[in-house]
């Protein structure tokens, strides 16, 4: 099994940073893309930003230029740096890592975090 977990969240003021961390672990033969997702009350699940296993990154227009992914192969761990805070990134940001895993048979996986409350106030 795969299992993983969020952190860094808070409440910050407007032009405010935080940084959260996703680390992965258990039984893994890989991990491929691992990224971020985010949810405002009221609204459906939006994509924030992903990186692949080769350091490739992708993020919403929304958060371009203020946001930064990364990530730790070693520790399988990949993190969001978010400058510039807007009230607008308030939400529940979720964290997943795309692994394959050999466990009862070689098949690939969408495996997520339980989500970090990222507050925004203005």
């Amino acid at each position: 099994q795969v299992q993983v977990v969020e952190s860094g969240g808070g409440l910050v003021q407007t032009g405010g940073s935080l940084r959260l961390s996703c680390a992965a672990s258990g039984s893994m033969f890989s991990i491929n893309t691992m990224g971020w997702y985010r949810q405002a009350p009221g609204k459906q699940r939006e994509l924030v930003a992903t990186i692949t296993g080769g350091g490739s990154t992708n993020y919403a227009d929304s958060v371009k230029g203020r946001f930064t992914i990364s990530r730790d192969n070693a520790k399988n761990t990949v993190y969001l740096q978010m400058n510039s805070l807007k009230p607008e990134d308030t939400a529940v940001y979720y964290c997943h890592a795309d692994c394959t895993t050999t466990q009862p048979s070689l098949r690939w996986g969408r495996y997520w975090g339980q989500g970090t409350q990222v507050t925004v106030s203005s």
